[in-house]
């Protein structure tokens, strides 16, 4: 089973199919039905993304291998590394500089999963996901590594400080950009600060923190019942202590 730990975000969901995207993006296929819905989505692994195509002079949805890979890699493993780039350093890192300035991208997700250590109790896993159903729209970076006629489009996923309810769950968030933000962040150049500003409090008062079932601790499941809500104590709560059965 592959395992990554200390990354923010490092699974997540995305269940639309390309048509879907395309409409609601505004924006021409081009996944060639690689593409199918993944409700636990690891890095390395095949996710879409909206990007600007000089071929159709507008906006594309792409099949992309999530795990940003810059031109110098030389080994594709090398993008499990590089799956989140930091707001606070992305316009500057060299791994990521090139791409925020000229390669941005929109990355469809359903929601993302975070993992609560609580006292007396094994890891609670949760669902941030819109209470609208809506699909949220990520901040991305993506690349073409390899060259050739057919290069292996790779992506990353921006992230930034979790505000609210969210840093009860990790200090760190997807940066999701409300639809207004959309055709400026595709743009390429832009302003640095604005683009890269957090949401707004509308936008985080719609996201929904949902525990849900450990089994998506393990990349092998998928499913919409990892997904699905389960009862755990409310956050800041700590879980009570286990009970002693022997003292009876």
């Amino acid at each position: 089973m592959r395992r990554y730990r200390g990354v923010m975000c490092g699974r997540y969901a995305t269940t639309r199919s390309a048509a879907d995207l395309s409409a609601l993006f505004e924006s021409y296929d081009d996944t060639g039905d690689r593409l199918v819905a993944d409700y636990n989505v690891a890095p390395t692994d095949p996710v879409p993304i909206v990007r600007m195509a000089r071929r159709t002079a507008g906006r594309v949805v792409s099949a992309a291998r999530w795990g940003l890979l810059p031109p110098w890699a030389k080994d594709p493993r090398e993008g499990a590394r590089m799956i989140n780039a930091r707001a606070e350093t992305v316009a500057t890192t060299r791994a990521y500089a090139p791409s925020f300035a000229h390669r941005r991208c929109l990355v469809p997700a359903d929601g993302w999963y975070e993992w609560v250590r609580r006292p007396g109790a094994a890891k609670q896993a949760y669902f941030m996901t819109p209470s609208s159903g809506d699909v949220l729209a990520f901040a991305g970076l993506w690349s073409a590594w390899g060259g050739g006629p057919e290069p292996v489009y790779t992506c990353s996923i921006v992230t930034t400080a979790a505000l609210g309810d969210l840093a009860l769950v990790h200090e760190r968030m997807p940066l999701v950009l409300s639809p207004d933000r959309w055709a400026s962040w595709l743009a390429g150049g832009g302003d640095p600060a604005s683009l890269l500003a957090p949401p707004n409090e509308r936008v985080l008062a719609g996201v929904e923190i949902r525990p849900v079932s450990p089994a998506v601790g393990d990349v092998r499941n998928d499913g919409p019942g990892l997904v699905a809500r389960v009862d755990a104590a409310p956050l800041g709560v700590p879980a009570p202590e286990p009970v002693d059965l022997t003292l009876f």
